[in-house]
């Protein structure tokens, strides 16, 4: 595109000490010097000396920047990030510190690109250093990005503020000029300013703090290792903290409000143990002397792992042993666990650009899984690994999912790769690939990728690389991290016996989109394989389906076991068709043993019957993942229309006798999704027979259930989720023991603490009527525990006055009470009302601007409104609705890929409606004659 079309604003600058007249150069003379998104490559920030000030009174920051930068081309012009900021001065001196011009120095903003352009008369000259200075200030955000000011409100009713900064991905430019671009490493020296009552933090810790005038204070930190900008941080509060110290010596501290204080001793001690963790098992010690954990009131996302100084919502990091549950516990370890495996993936190794988020968020997500399930045995951390590779499995099954690499270039489509294709898939494909090279060589391929590429940056590529043993010749005669390709094909990993060309094979899972279908068939003794790409919105008899086959292939690591040995067999399935000896002697085989491989089973020609009877039979022959596993392949081939219903509610008919929970909350989550999706539509028969033979199906289970927090961590997960659907279900049982406990808690004046596991039961129940409903939100408003806070606000969307729904939404929406950072959420929990099914969804659209507004278009939250608020649609009249609506904010809608998965989701419910409701219909009344 030609400047022409940009929009620009020209400032002209005197430089230091110097008195001028300032002729107006216009727009003719000087047009803005670069059209592309990205960055020139030919200037290199080194140094950021940064100096901010933020006034907590007037809401406002001044600041300074000098940039070092190392020019690599002759050029007049240096181009950088920067939005929002108003630049009152902008100046370039050599390295003595001498001025390159007497003259004016012109700045042209470029909007549409958040770029400035910094105009120099004389010539930067290429291999020469130089330092850019630019002074600038600016209004501290309202929102969730960029140098933002929170609040908090102590329990006299006092608000206090505070200012914090999220960079990640394109907000660093919010703050101060700079090259915003993962690339652009460079060190950084920070220095703030603040007044006494307030403590400021940043990546790296204080080394001195000078008066500087009116009792102003300045901190100055030390200078941080390279880093990229999205990774800069600083806080200025008011808050309290607690500290210990690792095995190495890493000072950890966690920040919080003051009241709050007492919530931080948890994590205090999972930052500490798994600081030592990851030391251990990246073999590379942390490098930065302290680590800080701060819990900031107003925060989008769940946490954000800059390098030093991570920052969390407060229900991701504050642990209050009388209200949070063990599933709150569990979640504040995993997003430690997430945060700080990301201070080595992410910001010691940092992906080259966006495209790869997933090399930091995938892994972390996987970490998360391996940090836990070592520091923390006890929380049995892998029986929720199934629920990630599942929910990766309901997206990559719509064709509106995407490859795990995808082209991403601005800041709208960069924001929106932070989804569960990164994420959740990114850790499925990495589980699959560390069980198929096995444990040790996966950390160690992790281990070499880390050493190599410290203080840098990578792509996919490097990974393999690393992973496989293989790289150039000049990094073999350097002789630290790898072998030469001679050398690693001597050490490549046997498997089918050939040698694996792990990039081939990787590059099917990451440059690919989708998941596949491996279809099995016995036949005498061969097991015949067949693959395609599994998806639940097209059938294989519809017009559509062999186009959306084309080119799909997967190189698959196969699993398998069968009744002759406790042998887990393996094959790489390279090809569309093949076929594997197993022996006539075998009665069952069952394919991707505990799901360790990201691909959904099929098993032809009755052999879904041979699947139900072996469990109805001999279900522990199986591993718990395995019985899991196979309840989630049925219902996801009932979805996709390869099998009828019936042959997925026969197979959970052995849930009478499974004593594991992960199973039996599989099966149970999907008779409660088929109940919450059919109670939304005027079907009241099927409605009320689904849920009686719910209640009599799993009475067993339901009476076991005590209203405590005693048991195992499994016992007590499964605790919470059946009696939840129970008194969902109007179980007389359930309803009157929850009455029972919240006539207590009332009385108490709520100092009663309720068990944790079935506080949100006992609460849900009391917000049933009025004075229960207005007690709970006077509590909501008080609380000084997030995690209390969150439970009381699914009990208030419980409520089935729908006039108590829209005040709720309209509390969200004005952000006093509910704050703004739940409010997605909230839209969430009213929608999945009945009766506040619709509610939510004109909510949306009557406030569709004011939330894109908060929110940002890209971000997650707009994507959970979109596809949470319509996921429970399945009449075609609502599929019209949802259509008209995304075609009435068309221009936004078409840069957003929630939009297409939305309409994916209704879609397939239409469908699934369309072929199962009369056979539910049917079912039912067979079983409850």
């Amino acid at each position: 595109m030609s400047p022409l079309y940009y929009s620009f604003v020209l400032i002209l600058f005197c430089p230091h000490g110097k008195s001028c007249e300032q002729s107006t150069l216009g727009t003719g003379n000087l047009s803005f010097p670069w059209s592309r998104l990205r960055l020139p490559r030919y200037i290199i920030p080194l140094h950021y000396h940064l100096l901010l000030h933020p006034n907590l009174t007037s809401l406002s920051f001044t600041g300074s920047v000098q940039i070092q930068i190392d020019v690599q081309n002759n050029t007049n012009w240096v181009v950088l990030h920067s939005k929002g900021l108003q630049i009152s001065k902008a100046t370039i001196v050599d390295q003595n510190l001498a001025h390159l011009s007497d003259q004016v120095l012109p700045v042209l903003h470029n909007p549409s690109h958040d770029q400035i352009g910094i105009f120099s008369p004389r010539v930067l000259s290429s291999g020469q250093k130089y330092f850019l200075y630019i002074e600038f200030g600016a209004e501290l955000a309202d929102g969730f990005y960029g140098f933002y000011r929170s609040n908090y409100r102590t329990s006299t009713g006092e608000t206090r503020t505070l200012a914090s900064t999220h960079f990640e991905p394109t907000s660093a430019r919010m703050a101060f000029p700079c090259f915003d671009e993962p690339s652009f490493k460079a060190n950084f020296s920070v220095r703030i300013r603040r007044s006494p009552e307030y403590i400021s933090l940043s990546n790296m810790p204080v080394v001195k703090t000078v008066e500087i005038n009116d009792g102003l204070l300045e901190d100055q930190f030390d200078a941080s290792v390279k880093m990229s900008t999205y990774l800069v941080a600083f806080v200025i509060c008011d808050f309290k903290s607690v500290t210990a110290t690792t095995s190495s010596g890493v000072q950890v501290s966690i920040y919080a409000a003051p009241e709050k204080w007492l919530q931080t001793s948890y994590a205090l001690e999972v930052a500490v143990k798994m600081l030592d963790f990851y030391e251990e098992y990246f073999n590379i010690r942390y490098p930065l002397p302290k680590q800080d954990l701060i819990a900031i009131p107003d925060f989008q996302s769940g946490a954000m792992e800059n390098w030093g100084l991570t920052t969390y919502r407060e229900t991701s990091l504050l642990f209050d042993p009388l209200t949070s549950s063990i599933s709150d516990k569990l979640w504040v370890t995993m997003v430690i666990g997430h945060e700080l495996a990301h201070q080595w993936f992410g910001n010691l190794v940092t992906m080259e650009w966006w495209n790869d988020i997933w090399l930091n968020e995938g892994f972390a997500r996987y970490m998360e899984y391996i940090s836990v399930e070592a520091t923390y045995p006890d929380l049995k951390v892998e029986e929720y690994l199934l629920h990630t590779c599942f929910s990766a499995v309901g997206h990559d099954s719509l064709n509106s999912s995407r490859p795990i690499s995808s082209p991403a270039e601005n800041p709208t489509q960069i924001k929106q790769m932070f989804d569960t294709v990164s994420y959740d898939k990114g850790a499925c494909v990495l589980h699959m690939l560390r069980h198929f090279l096995t444990d040790d060589v996966f950390q160690r391929g992790i281990v070499r990728y880390l050493r190599k590429y410290s203080y840098r940056n990578a792509h996919n590529q490097d990974l393999w690389d690393s992973l496989a043993n293989t790289c150039s010749e000049e990094d073999f005669i350097s002789g630290k991290h790898c072998y030469s390709k001679s050398q690693a094909s001597k050490n490549a990993y046997l498997f089918a016996g050939e040698h694996l060309d792990l990039t081939a094979m990787m590059n099917t899972w990451t440059l690919q989109k989708g998941i596949p279908l491996v279809t099995v068939t016995r036949k005498g003794p061969r097991l015949l394989l067949r693959q395609d790409r599994f998806l639940r919105t097209v059938l294989p008899s519809d017009t559509l389906w062999s186009t959306l086959q084309q080119g799909f292939l997967w190189h698959i690591p196969l699993t398998f076991k069968t009744d002759a040995s406790n042998t887990i067999h393996r094959h790489l399935m390279t090809t569309h068709t093949d076929s594997i000896h197993i022996g006539e002697e075998v009665s069952w085989v069952k394919v991707n043993t505990d799901m360790t491989g990201y691909y959904v089973v099929h098993y032809e020609n009755g052999g879904w019957d041979e699947m139900a009877k072996l469990l109805r039979e001999n279900h522990t022959a199986l591993s718990y993942k395995d019985r899991t596993h196979l309840i989630h392949n049925v219902f996801q081939l009932v979805t996709a229309g390869h099998l009828p219903l019936n042959k997925g509610l026969d197979l959970i008919g052995y849930l009478q006798s499974e004593t594991h929970n992960v199973p039996l909350l599989e099966g149970l989550g999907y008779l409660e999704a088929f109940y919450r999706m059919i109670e939304k539509r005027n079907e009241f028969d099927v409605t009320s027979s689904l849920g009686m033979y719910i209640l009599r199906f799993f009475r067993a289970v339901i009476d076991q259930q005590t209203w405590s927090d005693k048991g195992s961590v499994s016992e007590r997960r499964l605790r919470s989720e059946v009696l939840s659907l129970a008194c969902h279900l109007n179980d007389p049982p359930c309803l009157e023991k929850a009455h029972q406990s919240f006539k207590d808690w009332l009385q108490s004046n709520g100092t009663l603490n309720l068990p944790t596991d079935v506080a949100k039961t006992v609460f849900a129940v009391g917000a049933q009527d009025d004075h229960g409903w207005a007690s709970l939100l006077h509590t909501y408003n008080i609380s000084l525990s997030a995690a209390q806070k969150s439970k009381i606000l699914f009990a208030l969307t419980c409520s089935r006055d729908t006039n108590k729904l829209h005040r709720l939404l309209e509390l969200g929406l004005e952000g006093k009470v509910i704050r703004s950072q739940d409010l997605s959420t909230l839209i969430l929990m009213v929608a999945r009302n009945p009766r506040g099914h619709h509610l939510a969804w004109n909510f949306v659209k009557k406030n569709w601007d004011t939330l894109v507004q908060k929110f940002q278009l890209g971000s997650f939250c707009i994507r959970n409104i979109i596809i949470g608020t319509t996921g429970q649609f399945s009449s075609p009249e609502e599929l019209t609705e949802v259509q008209l609506f995304f075609e009435s904010i068309k221009e936004q809608a078409s840069q957003l890929r929630a939009t297409q998965v939305a309409l994916d989701n209704v879609q397939k419910n239409v469908r699934w409606f369309e072929r199962n409701l009369e056979n539910l219909r049917n079912w039912l009344n067979k079983q409850m004659k």
